[in-house]
């Protein structure tokens, strides 16, 4: 494993406070729901210069904090950036800063949010897993090689590579989460196809 350069050495906030525990006390105040504590950090670095680090860790903390418990949460805090940077720009000069409420809501958002850390848990279990397993029997259809050696067709696709998991049994079915009138059509549409051919 190649060795890791030197840390990049940042100048320290405004207040005097290390850049690293500025971020880092940002992050765990998010955590823990500290929201006051949260946006004390949050304008600590902002002020200081570091307003872009802050979003990106913000962005980081929505995956890494928050992830599946909050599912539309991502693109609401990225909403929120996107409008951070057009407000900065149009209003810097004119000496306004209204752009900082939606950094402040972005923290406060995310300091109330319900908090999960399945994201990257999941991440360091997948990408440091040295196992090797095999393609599953179900993965090998009429769209791959090794399944039209098989002669697995549409029949075979919607009845086995088709099914949809329930989410709260895991129970496979045909029918999904909602009512699907176009199922049956696609599959009868596929099958004549294949007639079709067959018989050319």
């Amino acid at each position: 494993m190649a060795a890791r350069g030197p840390r990049v050495q940042f100048p320290p906030t405004e207040r005097g406070y290390d850049f690293g525990e500025v971020a880092s006390a940002l992050q765990k105040s998010i955590r823990r729901g500290s929201e006051d504590e949260a946006l004390y950090w949050a304008a600590e670095l902002d002020r200081s210069g570091y307003s872009d680090y802050c979003w990106r860790r913000l962005l980081v903390i929505c995956s890494e904090d928050v992830g599946l418990a909050e599912p539309h949460l991502p693109a609401t805090i990225r909403a929120l950036y996107d409008n951070y940077v057009e407000f900065k720009r149009k209003e810097k000069e004119g000496g306004k800063s209204s752009w900082r409420m939606f950094l402040v809501h972005a923290v406060l958002l995310l300091a109330r949010a319900k908090k999960s850390r399945i994201v990257d848990h999941a991440k360091m279990v997948q990408w440091d897993n040295l196992e090797v397993r095999d393609i599953p029997d179900v993965a090998l259809d009429k769209h791959t090689l090794a399944g039209k050696r098989k002669g697995r067709g549409w029949e075979h696709f919607f009845s086995e590579g088709n099914l949809l998991a329930d989410p709260e049994t895991g129970e496979l079915t045909e029918d999904g989460a909602i009512p699907d009138p176009y199922r049956e059509k696609a599959r009868e549409l596929r099958e004549r196809q294949v007639t079709r051919v067959v018989k050319r």
